[in-house]
């Protein structure tokens, strides 16, 4: 009986190591096959990753062509804005033109200088009108204080009384204003 039992747990001792060796030879087995099947998914990563590189390359290159067009056009709007909204100033311009045209025509044949030198003011007038709309407007020098922001001094001469001293005492060219901004200043003579 002893032999028995020690053969059936030399069998049992068998069976275990046996099952250890299946169950070891499946893991192993596993394994394999796992890295098999990562090997096999590797190369499509790289696929995977070079398809990714090359759409966003795609775009990249589709999106520096859409701001590459936007930029020539915002180019090109900006010149026809510019050529157009000059093209408006000289249209508004024209009927001031066609006064000094009719004024001159009958300038030879006036007899009455009054009405000539009116009709030459109506023209001054609605010229000073067409500027004041579009923001020009003059700027008043004469018997103010001298200022840079202003005014250019051409020469100084001894002033006429002691309150012009350190004042404009004579405008030799008119300066103006665009809205807020001097887009040329006055010449002035200041006294001193």
């Amino acid at each position: 009986m002893s032999k028995n039992t020690k053969e059936k747990k030399v069998e049992h001792k068998h069976e275990k190591t046996t099952q250890q060796e299946n169950i070891e030879t499946n893991i192993d087995q596993k394994n394999i096959e796992a890295e098999v099947i990562e090997k096999k998914e590797e190369p499509k990563k790289e696929k995977s990753d070079k398809e990714k590189f090359e759409e966003l390359n795609d775009k990249y290159l589709r999106l520096a062509a859409e701001y590459d067009n936007y930029r020539k056009r915002t180019i090109k709007e900006k010149t026809e804005l510019i050529k157009s909204a000059g093209e408006n100033i000289l249209i508004s311009i024209l009927p001031v033109i066609d006064d000094f045209d009719r004024a001159l025509l009958h300038l030879d044949q006036a007899k009455d200088i009054d009405a000539v030198k009116e009709g030459f003011y109506l023209i001054y007038n609605k010229f000073s009108d067409f500027l004041k709309q579009r923001g020009i407007r003059e700027i008043v020098a004469k018997e103010k204080d001298f200022n840079t922001d202003e005014h250019e001094a051409i020469t100084k001469i001894p002033a006429p009384s002691e309150e012009l001293k350190g004042k404009i005492v004579d405008v030799v060219q008119k300066g103006y204003y665009l809205n807020e901004k001097v887009i040329r200043f006055s010449k002035v003579v200041i006294g001193e």
